[in-house]
């Protein structure tokens, strides 16, 4: 083995700067299994995927599964939203951070991880529907101010009891940058405080590279909406009336609320949920 960082390639990755602690962008992948597959996807995602698709990838530093309930698919709204249909569709989510400066550097790796090697190795899963898949750009991350010491890079790792997806299109007209500054220096700061959410991050979903995966598109709005993750200490049911709320505030400050979903974490090493997502 060279220490030649020219030459090796673990060498150069090693000094391949930046390399600060900081989120640069995420992975967020909403799926279906097939009805009937749906014990053979959880552990295909657990025991492989989650790692092999994601986590041993360079420059991809955390990440977290979440599932949604039949009872929580039921509280999503809007009906008629362009994200999802039926709106219920989608059970599972996976989220994954990207560090700062090599973002497009951890899509790259991921695009050719699929494509040229675990697909080809039958190491894919066909028995899914991608209902929300994209990799985005990080546009801000607000904490509660009486959580001083979580920062937005480690939310996947603390203990959250539920997250809650949110996509919000700008109105016509409006520049995105400008919506983002409402929501990230005012709406969002308001909505924090005094609730048992601890975190709310924003990003930018991309229009997809070119990939071999069965039924992955770029998602409604790449390029424009905003996804918003909200990260909860308590169960999401417990105040679902908040973020039904939302649909109005945000529309106050020029965005329109077109997909509203909660979530908890899953139980890693369990089939816990599984028999409930129908």
């Amino acid at each position: 083995m060279t220490n030649d960082s020219t030459t090796d390639p673990y060498g150069w990755m090693a000094a391949h700067l930046p390399n600060e602690v900081a989120i640069g962008g995420a992975l967020i992948t909403m799926v279906e299994p097939d009805v009937g597959h749906e014990h053979a996807y959880n552990r295909w995602y657990e025991d492989d995927h989650f790692y092999s698709g994601a986590m041993v990838g360079p420059w991809m530093f955390s990440g977290r599964r979440w599932v949604a309930t039949r009872d929580l698919q039921a509280m999503r709204f809007p009906a008629d939203s362009p994200i999802a249909q039926p709106v219920e569709a989608g059970c599972y989510i996976s989220t994954y951070w990207t560090i700062a400066g090599h973002h497009d550097d951890a899509v790259h790796w991921g695009v050719i991880a699929m494509r040229d090697n675990l697909y080809p190795q039958g190491r894919g899963f066909d028995q899914r529907q991608h209902i929300y898949t994209a990799f985005s750009t990080y546009d801000f991350g607000v904490v509660r101010s009486d959580l001083p010491r979580l920062r937005p890079h480690v939310v996947l790792e603390h203990p959250m009891a539920g997250m809650v997806v949110e996509v919000i299109e700008p109105d016509g007209g409006l520049d995105r940058e400008v919506l983002i500054a409402r929501l990230r220096d005012d709406v969002v700061p308001a909505e924090l405080e005094g609730s048992p959410c601890a975190a709310a991050l924003g990003f930018m979903p991309e229009p997809l590279p070119p990939t071999n995966v069965p039924r992955v598109q770029s998602v409604p709005g790449a390029g424009r909406n905003i996804t918003l993750l909200w990260f909860l200490q308590a169960d999401p049911r417990t105040c679902w009336s908040t973020f039904i709320a939302h649909t109005e505030r945000y529309r106050a400050v020029g965005g329109s609320l077109v997909f509203a979903a909660p979530f908890v974490p899953t139980i890693p090493g369990t089939d816990t949920y599984v028999s409930e997502l129908r």
